[in-house]
């Protein structure tokens, strides 16, 4: 891959900032993540530095993504903390690599529907992967059948996405243009209410596979003090019923705001 003007020379931290990192991005609602905003910008753009004058592809680095997202499931099978501190640490390399691809293809001018598709299908098979491991992970010693609350945590986790995602793929079969954040408002004012105060409440953040694996982290913490599983069956079980809740729940609000409209 031959090096653009751009990356023959080092920037300035400042410099990638103001392309790599656009306001607009970090300042929306739903195109940032909170702990990008807080802490793993300021970490990404030092690596995004060092990796815009190499020939690594943007490409090459959300599949870097992908691969530490999916393996925090597999890490979940690792008895004790051990195996729920890999997965939260895999999950925060999960991050790293999801904002540095995008640096690098920004300054590179290198943007591509192919790495849009690539960061989204691993957004979905990271999540995904990580309460397929959990499920194991609560069935050990007990009854099988906490792998299929795994699973359904996993399938509502993709729903969850997958119908997020859907409102951009009917939009613009219809040739309109990208919804906005004041598009997603419930146009009823009960399910503005409701919407509100689940936002207020942010437990809907324990569907994203950051959050997740913080809070399998805790409760492995609990199970070792416990001396058994109690603590990560009842995350498990948590997660499910709070991603299934948000199922529905996104749904209908999808369906009585402007977001297809």
């Amino acid at each position: 891959m031959l090096e653009t003007p751009r990356a023959a020379t080092v920037p300035t931290l400042a410099e990638l900032r103001e392309v790599c990192q656009p306001g607009a991005k970090l300042r929306s609602r739903n195109g940032e993540h909170w702990a990008g905003r807080l802490y793993m910008r300021r970490i990404s753009l030092r690596l995004t530095r060092r990796l815009v004058r190499t020939r690594v592809t943007p490409d090459a680095l959300t599949w870097s993504m992908v691969v530490c997202g999916v393996a925090s499931g597999p890490a979940l099978l690792v008895p004790g903390p051990a195996g729920a501190v890999a997965a939260a640490l895999l999950f925060q390399l999960f991050l790293l690599f999801d904002c540095v691809d995008g640096e690098v293809a920004r300054w590179r001018g290198q943007n591509s529907a192919t790495g849009i598709y690539l960061d989204r299908l691993g957004a979905y098979l990271a999540d995904a992967a990580l309460m397929v491991g959990a499920g194991f992970r609560a069935a050990r010693g007990a009854s099988a059948a906490w792998v299929s609350v795994g699973l359904a945590a996993a399938l509502g986790i993709v729903l969850l996405k997958a119908s997020t995602d859907l409102v951009d793929v009917a939009r613009a079969r219809r040739g309109l243009a990208p919804a906005g954040d004041e598009a997603a408002r419930p146009r009823a004012a009960g399910l503005a209410s409701v919407r509100r105060l689940a936002s207020a409440v942010k437990l809907h953040r324990i569907t994203n596979g950051i959050e997740a694996s913080l809070v399998l982290l805790c409760a492995a913490v609990a199970d070792a003090a416990a001396g058994g599983l109690g603590p990560t069956r009842l995350a498990v079980m948590a997660i499910a019923g709070v991603t299934w809740a948000m199922v529905v729940a996104h749904v209908a609000s999808i369906l009585s705001s402007s977001r297809l409209r």
